[in-house]
C-alpha cells in the first residue's frame, strides 16, 4: 500500500537543483515546465529554509518555458528555444541551465536537442534532468552537481596543490549551508589552503571554473554528494574525503587532523587556538549553565547529513543524553548503513510518524506509582516538531528543513564558532521564556 506525506520536509528533485543553480555564482537557472512548478519550488525554498528568499534570475525571477495545455499537446521545444534565446538576450550570466519538469518530460520533449543547437552557436548553454519522479531535492543536488561540474568543465590542465572543493551540503535544504560552509573555509584557510564553497558570497565564477584544479574534494556528509564525488574523481582526477560535518571543538579537532594528513601539514597551531576561543567564551557561560542546571534528554529529528554531527555534540560536548535520533531523509539500505555508529538512529519522515514513535516509547504520566519520565526534553528538529515539543512540555530549537520560524542569514553550526553558535541558541531558547 502506498503512503503519503502531509507535511513533507524536501521538494522534488527540479527543487534541489534549483536550490544548486539559483545559489551559485553568474549561474542561471531556465526551467522548462509548467509556471505552478518553479513558483511553488520558490516557495517551498524562500520560506522554509529560514527565510532564505531569492536572488538575481532565481526565486520568483526565475525564467521559465510556462507550458500550458498547448505545448502538453504538440510538444514544448518550441516554446523552450524562445525561452532560452529571450534569457540569454535579456539575464546577464556565465551559463545558463535548462532543467526540465514532470510534464516535459512526460510528453518527450527533446530539451538536449534545443539546447545542443545553442552549444552549436557558442552559447553557454546546458541541460539537466530532474523531473520528480527521478528523486527529491537530495537527488536533485547531484544531478545538478554532475551537469555542471562533471559534464560542462573540462579537464584541468594541472592540479593546485593547495586547493579544496567544499560538497555535501545542500544548499537550502541544509538551512545554515552558508555559515557552515563559511566556517569550513576558515579554518581551511588558517591552516594553508585555498577553499572553492561554491555557494557563499564571497564566490565568484572563477571558482567553479577552478574546481578541477583541485587537489582534493571534502565531502561534509556520509550520504550526500558521495556518489557525485566518485564521477568527479573519475573524470577529472580528484580524490575525495568523506567526513561528518565537524560541529564543536572535538569534532572538529578530528576533521582539521584528517584534512592535515592528506596535505602533510600540521593542525597543532589551528586545533589549539580553536579550542583556546571555544573554551575561552563557553567557560564565562560556564556558570549560567551548571548552576541552573540545565541538562536535559534530548531528540533530534533532521536529515541524514546533520544527524550524528548534531547528536554527538549535544553528547559529547554539553552532556545531555540522547532519547531518540530521527533521520528523516528516504535512504537506501546502503546509506543507511553508512550512518551506523554509537548512536542509535531511527529512520522516519511523517511528523505525525514521529510524534507516535516518542510517546510509544516514552509513555507520558498516567498516574503511575512508579514512572519513568523523560524530562527534562529538548527536541532540535525542524518548525514541524514544534507541536509535538509544545504537547511534551519541551523545549525546541529549529535546525532542519523546513526552519519557518528564525531568520538565517550568515549562522552556521559547523567548526569551532559554530559550536558556540549552537550552544548560545539552544540555551537562549530557555531564557527567552524567563519573565
Amino acid at each position: 500500500m502506498s503512503s503519503f506525506l502531509e507535511r513533507p520536509r524536501t521538494a522534488c528533485a527540479l527543487g534541489g537543483a534549483l536550490a544548486v543553480i539559483g545559489n551559485l555564482p553568474e549561474v542561471i537557472p531556465v526551467v522548462h515546465t509548467s509556471l505552478g512548478c518553479g513558483g511553488n519550488l520558490h516557495n517551498a525554498l524562500a520560506f522554509g529554509s529560514g527565510y532564505l528568499g531569492g536572488g538575481y534570475c532565481n526565486g520568483a525571477q526565475t525564467p521559465a518555458s510556462g507550458v500550458t495545455e498547448t505545448e502538453i499537446v504538440f510538444g514544448g521545444v518550441e516554446r523552450l528555444r524562445e525561452q532560452i534565446k529571450s534569457t540569454l538576450e535579456l539575464m546577464d550570466g556565465r551559463l545558463y541551465v535548462v532543467c526540465t519538469g514532470c510534464m516535459t518530460e512526460m510528453i518527450g520533449d527533446d530539451t538536449e536537442g534545443v539546447v545542443s543547437d545553442f552549444q552549436e552557436e557558442g552559447y553557454p548553454v546546458i541541460a539537466v534532468s530532474t523531473p520528480s519522479f527521478k528523486g527529491d531535492s537530495y537527488y536533485g543536488y547531484e544531478i545538478a552537481l554532475d551537469g555542471i561540474f562533471n559534464r560542462y568543465l573540462p579537464q584541468a590542465a594541472a592540479k593546485n596543490p593547495k586547493l579544496v572543493n567544499l560538497f555535501g551540503l545542500v544548499p537550502g535544504y541544509d538551512p545554515f549551508f552558508r555559515g557552515d560552509l563559511e566556517e569550513i573555509a576558515r579554518l581551511l584557510t588558517e591552516l594553508g589552503l585555498e577553499v572553492n564553497t561554491f555557494f557563499t558570497p564571497d564566490q565568484t565564477f572563477a571558482n567553479v571554473l577552478s574546481a578541477p584544479q583541485a587537489a582534493l574534494n571534502i565531502v561534509l556528509s556520509r550520504v550526500r554528494g558521495v556518489d557525485f564525488a566518485k564521477r568527479f574523481e573519475a573524470r577529472h582526477g580528484t580524490p575525495y574525503l568523506v567526513t561528518d560535518l565537524p560541529i564543536g571543538p572535538e569534532a572538529t579537532d578530528r576533521f582539521l587532523t584528517a584534512v592535515a594528513e592528506r596535505f602533510g601539514l600540521d593542525p597543532t597551531p589551528v586545533i589549539e587556538k580553536g579550542n583556546r576561543e571555544f573554551y575561552g567564551y563557553f567557560a564565562r557561560a560556564a556558570d549560567a549553565f551548571c548552576d541552573q542546571d540545565l541538562k536535559f534528554y534530548f531528540i533530534t529529528v533532521t536529515n541524514a547529513t546533520y544527524a550524528l554531527p548534531l547528536a554527538h555534540y549535544l553528547k559529547t560536548e554539553l552532556g545531555w543524553v540522547p532519547a531518540d535520533c530521527f533521520v528523516t531523509d528516504s535512504l537506501t539500505e546502503e546509506e543507511k548503513g553508512a550512518l551506523a555508529g554509537d548512536i542509535p538512529l531511527t529512520f522516519a519522515t511523517g511528523v505525525q510518524e514521529i510524534a507516535r514513535l516518542i510517546n510509544l516509547r516514552h509513555p507520558r504520566y498516567r498516574g503511575q506509582r512508579y514512572f519513568d519520565d523523560l524530562s527534562p526534553l529538548y527536541i532540535v528538529g525542524s518548525s514541524l516538531e514544534k507541536r509535538t515539543a509544545q504537547a511534551r512540555g519541551a523545549r525546541h530549537l529549529s535546525v532542519s528543513f523546513p526552519v519557518y520560524d528564525r531568520l538565517i542569514t550568515d549562522r552556521g553550526y559547523a567548526g569551532y564558532r559554530g559550536g558556540l553558535h549552537l550552544f548560545e541558541d539552544l540555551i537562549g531558547q530557555i531564557m527567552s521564556v524567563k519573565p
